[in-house]
């Protein structure tokens, strides 16, 4: 399996806090608790970029890689890089970095994004204004 691409500078940082309960019984953060830190950074960048439609993403989750860098831990303030590293025509790839505040990471991700039509359940179009927003934070 490839290892995630991950950019130095973060487009966005979402600031959560792991909750003890999300440690399983070995002591460290479950893996399926980085699935839920990285869409709560993507409801905080759907946020920033006023992407949501009517409260919803406009787009699923179509693909992911993690690469588990080191245990994380519950009760802990951890930052959640975002960035956008590829915009296609109906979907687009962003890439994440889970780390402890003034930590190592702890993990690395990517994601394919899918843009889709919730009456027909069917890929379509990035909408304009995403499209905007993802370019203008990618730089091109």
């Amino acid at each position: 399996m490839d290892t995630p691409s991950i950019p130095d500078f973060p487009h966005f940082v979402h600031e959560t806090i792991t909750r003890w309960s999300d440690e399983d019984r070995q002591g460290v953060l479950n893996n399926a608790v980085y699935m839920t830190l990285f869409e709560e950074a993507r409801l905080g960048f759907s946020r920033m970029t006023e992407a949501l439609q009517d409260g919803n993403f406009p787009f699923l989750l179509a693909q992911t890689n993690v690469r588990f860098l080191r245990p994380g831990r519950g009760g802990a303030t951890v930052r959640v890089e975002v960035s956008t590293t590829e915009v296609g025509k109906s979907s687009f790839k962003q890439a994440y970095r889970v780390r402890p505040e003034g930590g190592d990471p702890w993990a690395e991700a990517e994601a394919v994004l899918v843009c889709y039509d919730p009456k027909t359940m069917e890929s379509c179009p990035i909408p304009g204004d995403l499209r905007e927003a993802l370019t203008a934070l990618m730089g091109d």
